[in-house]
């Protein structure tokens, strides 16, 4: 197996009610739903438009169904023959986009759900921001626009550098600072030739231009509207975003938590949402907290098995609770501190092997270590998620502590590539459709 996950996957509760699952990330929680599922007796099921996207489905003996995931009718279908063939307890996903479907269907077949509308409204940034801003939450200056021009204009008003990046995404796919007005006009050009994302989906053509917040990152874990941990974000250089690891509880002073935790629950009242679990990205600005944006779901990144190691709570767990109308289960405790450090894509090749997961496993402090790419995988340098090759989970009785544990871990993983070479251009992630990709927990 090329990863390793806290619970041992092959515990099952066969003959429960199942579980439904529309499509999942490719790694890291996407794993953990489906034994969370079966550790609560019920029997996990993905339905999918190409099961071969998950390699952890045949690994763990995950049961699927194969059928048009964007087409909720279908989904609902599926969904009313599983509850004739055993009962249905719940409907969930892992995946950023298609957490609004299973709301939905969720919903129509009478089961636990969040308001799908308002996670539909969510996952269009222009539209999230617009109602944040009404809600009273910091956030920075922004404006919608369609063609380049518009793009340029927009960021001479709000004064560079500014920040640009899809309406529709996750994983930092696109998201790029540009300093001036050539990088601005490149940038909106390079975003609106784009005609699907990197599921294959049509996006729309308009994105977001706006002010480049300065000051360190957070995230805010959130479960029925209570703050769960506050999470120190580490990002690669500019002029990219991409998330490099997390440290929980972030090492910051109690009034920060307190001060981060609060405007994260502001933003959700002001969204509408509170069911269920909550994923808010804010920037410490010098005028104080400022929202990002607010994911209404799960975090990715192996931030919850972070969480879950750190303090006890088992957010994964949680969800699958929730949405099975069952109780949580009670806090554990945890080892204090987590950090979470990725292996990222330096060079460009196919992979032709893949080595030192098992010696990072057994590392001091190390509760999970996992690869998201394979020998014969072609590896690709996007400055996205997918850039992540490989990720370490570890613990310690400080911040410090788990921070050297997970980075000295994480050094033991090696991913070889044949005719390695570093990308003259960047690039904006292609469709992967065809034969699987790497790909990350946020997709």
């Amino acid at each position: 197996m090329s990863e390793a996950v806290r619970r041992d996957a092959s515990e099952a509760g066969p003959h429960g009610p199942w579980f439904a699952f529309i499509e999942s990330n490719t790694t890291g929680t996407g794993r953990e739903f489906c034994a969370a599922a079966r550790a609560r007796g019920l029997r996990p099921v993905l339905l999918t438009r190409d099961p071969d996207r998950y390699p952890y489905v045949a690994q763990d003996g995950i049961d699927t169904r194969g059928l048009d995931t964007g087409d909720l009718p279908a989904v609902l279908d599926a969904c009313a023959a599983l509850a004739a063939d055993g009962g249905l307890a719940g409907v969930a996903s892992s995946s950023e986009y298609f957490v609004s479907a299973a709301a939905h269907a969720a919903a129509k077949m009478g089961l636990p759900a969040a308001d799908g509308d308002a996670i539909a409204r969510c996952r269009a940034k222009d539209i999230q921001r617009l109602a944040l801003e009404a809600g009273g939450a910091p956030v920075p200056a922004f404006t919608a626009v369609e063609d380049v021009e518009q793009a340029v204009q927009a960021a001479d008003a709000i004064g560079h550098p500014v920040v640009l990046k899809p309406v529709s995404g996750s994983g930092s796919v696109g998201v790029r600072l540009c300093r001036d007005r050539n990088e601005t006009r490149s940038w909106a050009g390079e975003l609106l030739g784009r005609a699907t994302d990197e599921r294959g989906n049509p996006v729309p053509t308009r994105i977001l231009v706006e002010e480049a917040v300065t000051g360190p990152e957070f995230s805010v874990e959130t479960f029925d509207g209570a703050v769960v941990a506050v999470v120190a974000k580490h990002i690669g250089p500019e002029p990219y975003f991409v998330e490099t690891g997390h440290d929980v509880p972030a090492p910051v002073p109690d009034a920060t938590t307190t001060a981060l935790g609060d405007i994260a629950l502001k933003a959700l009242a002001a969204l509408g949402l509170g069911w269920g679990a909550a994923h808010t990205e804010l920037r410490l600005s010098a005028t104080g907290p400022v929202v990002i944006e607010v994911n209404p779901r799960l975090a990715g990144g192996m931030i919850p098995v972070a969480v879950r190691a750190a303090i006890g709570v088992d957010l994964v767990d949680a969800v699958i609770a929730r949405a099975a109308g069952q109780a949580p289960a009670p806090a554990a405790s945890g080892a204090g501190h987590a950090a979470v450090r990725f292996l990222r894509a330096e060079q460009e090749g196919q992979v032709t092997a893949v080595d030192g997961i098992e010696d990072a496993v057994a590392a001091p402090g190390v509760v999970a270590a996992t690869t998201s790419t394979a020998a014969g995988r072609t590896v690709r340098i996007t400055h996205s998620f997918q850039d992540r090759l490989a990720c370490v989970v570890a613990t310690g009785p400080d911040a410090d502590q788990a921070t050297q544990r997970a980075l000295s871990a994480t050094r033991l993983i090696g991913v070889h590539l044949d005719n390695p070479a570093t990308p003259e251009e960047p690039r904006i992630p292609e469709t992967p459709h065809a034969p699987h990709k790497e790909s990350g927990p946020n997709d």
